[in-house]
């Protein structure tokens, strides 16, 4: 399918900060004109009696309950520390 006749190829690039060639240019704009095309052909598509939803499937909580469990000694939340003194770990200064 052709690229639609109003759509700015350029527009789009220069908002995506890309730069493309003339062969990128066409094929981008052929690309985005099927998918421009695609997304009509569901405007066509009668919904009046779908529900609107935030997701496909029912969300539920997946997590595990919130229970105090030992954790992890300083020595070892130390252990792959690349610096460390004091019992904490040394980064290098990033602020003035």
């Amino acid at each position: 399918m052709s690229a639609p006749v109003d759509l700015n190829i350029d527009h789009v690039a220069k908002l995506a900060r890309i730069a493309l060639t003339p062969e990128e240019r066409a094929q981008f704009a052929r690309q985005l004109g099927d998918v421009l095309a695609s997304i009509e052909q569901l405007k066509r598509v009668d919904v009046s009696g779908v529900e609107p939803t935030a997701h496909a499937f029912p969300v539920s909580n997946v997590w595990a309950e919130d229970v105090p469990q030992p954790s992890l000694s300083a020595e070892a939340a130390l252990r792959n520390a690349p610096a460390q003194r004091d019992h904490m770990v040394v980064v290098p200064k990033v602020v003035e």
